[in-house]
């Protein structure tokens, strides 16, 4: 099934900000550790919600990295449900129609003027609603390698994506998978 533009660059850049997360937690090393860090990333993955630049709000965003990554790992859908209810009250999502930029009619999910981190919360929570309601919840997964615990978007047609972006793990595994066969061959 494919998805509007707007709920997989929401499903994107959420699992790029859970990532954020993970790698504090596997590397001790947060890509979100200062201002710096937070200024990349809203360069890769933008919002158009009001941007502070300040300390409050890079701690509003640090915080609201477990809340999203709890919509990967929601043991089922009823759980999901229940993290994306919390996550839309939370953040006071109030969902409009919008067409600005190079975009056509899209759905934007709370008042520009509202808070970046709420806004990063109520986007990737609109984006998994609509795949639960689609039944689609599969393709939110955690990477398959076996040290590594990024979370991916699997948007591919046949759902057949199965390791993260962050660290070239599908690549590692295929090589490693190569050496063993040509060291049992010899």
């Amino acid at each position: 099934m494919a998805y509007a533009h707007d709920t997989e660059v929401a499903l994107v850049a959420a699992a790029a900000l859970v990532n954020t997360l993970v790698s504090a937690e596997r590397d001790d090393h947060d890509p979100l550790a200062t201002r710096a860090g937070l200024d990349a990333f809203l360069t890769e993955y933008p919002y158009s919600a009001r941007i502070d630049g300040d300390d409050r709000e890079l701690r509003e965003v640090r915080a609201m990295r477990p809340r999203v990554h709890a919509l990967w790992t929601a043991a089922d859908k009823d759980a999901a449900v229940a993290v994306v209810n919390d996550l839309l009250r939370a953040t006071n999502a109030r969902p409009y129609l919008s067409r600005h930029d190079e975009w056509d009619w899209h759905l934007h999910v709370t008042d520009p003027t509202q808070p970046l981190a709420e806004q990063m919360g109520a986007e990737a929570a609109m984006a998994v609603a609509d795949l639960i309601r689609a039944d689609d919840l599969q393709r939110l997964r955690i990477c398959e390698a076996p040290d590594c615990e990024a979370v991916l978007v699997d948007l591919s047609r046949n759902r057949s994506r199965r390791f993260c972006d962050t660290g070239n793990c599908g690549n590692r595994l295929n090589v490693a998978a190569y050496r063993a066969r040509k060291a049992s061959a010899s």
